[in-house]
């Protein structure tokens, strides 16, 4: 079988910075707020042609050599959703449908919404039997609400959060546009630390017990190196990584950091901390030096954010719904009537008069590792399996019902040859309709892949995205095997047919050349087709490519994204590519909704009776997600070896259960 590429950025391991899988050490001692020149706006001709751009940036070269086409409408902007009022005749049907509605769909007038916000939060929507949070369903949550008789107000509990910061600012505009409406939004924080105070501050009022643990330090962002622990135990891992600043693959191959992924980091450190000094000096009507100076002062007692404004006051959970209940009028009941975030979440908008009518808009959902096909065991949030999603995008293609389509992303990449399959379907869908592509958290490497092929590309400020690059590589065990006195011999025939076979000796030197020529030319590929899929010269697409790692704020600067926003930006700009009246309401058809299979419901359960809902998941989607077994490291995906001995693949399933139960 031969050895698969991979398109992947290094996930980073971000205590504070983001949510994925590994990486990086780097305290950036110089943490400055960046300034950002506004993103240059693009000329959208038909996707399966070189469209003509206009960056502000550009070259009068390239200038001559693209030809002039029609000048596109600048791109419109929107807030996560807007607060109005329903007309008499809407109202009485709102009031009917609620007294309709079944059991599990009702809530008590002047109820509390509640909602706890931690841990992972999917991207994806979320089926009755699935655990965890999911952001369509928040932010769908705030929207209900706010629209809501019923709902009186939110109590949000923030907690650690384990995904990016794409996602914290999807949900922060939510609660903003949510406070239009009159209701209030009281948040309560007993563990948390920046990520969790940049949403919390977005409240009209935080409380928190006198016991907290707020952690406010600054941010990190760390890489750890296990090529000296491979070397030890007789491991060598022969990798090729195309692009100077494609990190992926070198927690294996090195034993420290490159000066590049160094600058890389550091610049996305001091992005993502400038924009957190900006939002919270905002806030507390400050300046960005007063608040950087609180920070450095070290902020461990959570009375000094009480003193200094930085939090409503000290209260425990119950003295805080005490505090509503007077607010809410419930003084006489024993307890605050509330409806918590599982059960609100299905009531449907229609029943309180928010569902769209009129033009369909296809929203198609790509979150997670990207593979090129699935296994009859693998749970159906096991990441994006190109196979499925293909199919997807055909048939939205040939309907006709659909004026345009949302292509959400949510992925650090994955399988090279899944991607540019996916990439050439959504290069035929976008030439029969509008698409536009919505980055959440990450859309790097494979991921950006997907998204390039838009016309139009949104993302997130802090989302993390680019890494045009690609990474492969393979173990040599010999050392391992001679240790251990195991033997291994193979009959081959044809030069080449031990190159991803041979495990038990070294790459000889035509070998090792055909490995880094192989990489070389999936790179060259990548980088070409990004450039023809955003107007670029290959040189122009070299400066900001080999492997690069960039944040939303600043692809936008470099042409790698059109537009700054959310889910409701690029839902805007779908009415205006589609010709639909921005006041005029539309019905978003989730294509790929989620349906439960029997390992969801049993991960499911075991999630609720014993919490080992992320290992079962894992263990599922890693052992069967693919046909075989593959090699997987701190997320960075490697050979594929579907035809393995039985012994190693005994030895690298052991590993992937002990990696998951360290």
């Amino acid at each position: 079988m031969a050895r698969r590429l991979v398109l992947r950025s290094a996930p980073y391991n971000r205590s504070n910075l983001s949510a994925a899988a590994t990486t990086l050490l780097s305290h950036s001692k110089h943490r400055h707020s960046a300034s950002f020149p506004r993103p240059a706006r693009r000329l959208l001709p038909s996707p399966l042609r070189a469209p003509a751009r206009a960056i502000g940036s550009s070259s009068e070269a390239t200038k001559q050599e693209t030809p002039p086409v029609a000048q596109e409408p600048p791109l419109p902007s929107a807030p996560a959703f807007v607060v109005e009022e329903l007309g008499w005749g809407t109202q009485l049907a709102v009031k009917l449908r609620m007294l309709v509605a079944p059991p599990w769909q009702r809530v008590r007038k002047g109820s509390v919404l509640t909602m706890k916000l931690r841990g992972e939060i999917s991207d994806q929507l979320k089926t009755r039997f699935s655990s965890g949070l999911s952001l369509p369903q928040i932010c769908e949550n705030f929207e209900k609400a706010a629209y809501d008789p019923r709902i009186s107000g939110i109590y949000l509990h923030i907690e650690p959060l384990s995904c990016g910061w794409g996602k914290v600012d999807e949900i922060r505009r939510h609660i903003v546009d949510f406070k239009k409406s009159g209701k209030f939004v009281v948040g309560y924080m007993p563990v948390g630390g920046e990520k969790e105070y940049y949403l919390a501050c977005a409240c009209g009022e935080l409380y928190a017990p006198p016991s907290a643990y707020v952690a406010l330090y600054g941010l990190t962002v760390q890489q750890t190196f296990l090529r000296g622990v491979l070397e030890k135990v007789g491991v060598e891992p022969e990798i090729q990584r195309i692009g100077r600043y494609k990190s992926a693959g070198d927690q294996l191959a090195r034993k420290s950091m490159s000066n590049e992924v160094r600058e890389m980091l550091a610049a996305l450190l001091d992005n993502i901390y400038g924009n957190w000094l900006d939002t919270v000096s905002s806030i507390q009507g400050k300046k960005k030096e007063e608040i950087e100076d609180f920070i450095n002062s070290g902020v461990y007692q959570v009375e000094r954010l009480k003193e200094e404004g930085w939090i409503t006051d000290l209260l425990y959970d119950d003295e805080v719904m005490t505090m509503l209940k007077e607010r809410v009028g419930q003084n006489d009941k024993k307890s605050l009537r509330m409806v918590d975030y599982s059960k609100y979440s299905r009531v449907k908008k229609s029943t309180l008069g928010l569902q769209g009518g009129g033009e369909l808009i296809a929203v198609i959902r790509a979150s997670g590792s990207i593979t090129r096909t699935r296994s009859r065991l693998s749970v159906s949030s096991s990441g994006i399996i190109a196979e499925q999603l293909i199919e997807k995008i055909r048939t939205v293609r040939e309907s006709e019902k659909y004026k345009a389509v949302i292509l959400r992303i949510d992925s650090p990449g994955g399988d090279a040859l899944a991607s540019d399959l996916m990439w050439r379907e959504i290069r035929l869908l976008a030439d029969s309709k509008p698409v536009i592509a919505s980055m959440s958290d990450v859309a790097a490497s494979g991921g950006y892949y997907m998204a390039m092929a838009a016309p139009v590309i949104v993302a997130e400020k802090l989302t993390l995205t680019g890494s045009i690059g690609v990474v492969t590589g393979k173990f040599i065990l010999q050392k391992l095997y001679e240790r251990i006195d195991f033997n291994k011999e193979i009959l081959s025939k044809g030069r080449y047919a031990e190159l991803n076979a041979a495990d038990q000796r070294p790459l000889r030197p035509d070998e090792a050349e055909l490995f880094e020529k192989s990489a070389q030319n999936a790179y060259a590929s990548f980088r070409d087709k990004a450039a023809m899929s955003r107007s670029m010269s290959i040189d122009q697409m070299e400066t900001v490519a080999q492997g690069r790692v960039w944040s939303g704020q600043d692809a936008a600067s470099r042409g790698l994204v059109d537009s700054l926003g959310g889910f409701s930006q690029a839902l805007a700009i779908a009415k205006q590519r589609a010709n639909i009246p921005q006041d005029k309401k539309v019905q978003l058809v989730e294509i790929s909704k989620a349906s439960p299979t029997l390992p969801d419901i049993l991960s499911g359960i075991g999630a609720s009776l014993l919490g080992v809902d992320r290992v079962v998941k894992g263990v599922l989607q890693d052992v069967t997600s693919l046909n075989g077994v593959q090699a997987r490291m701190d997320g960075i995906l490697f050979e594929r070896l579907e035809n393995m001995s039985g012994e190693n693949q005994l030895f690298l399933f052991i590993k992937e259960i002990v990696n998951y139960f360290d």
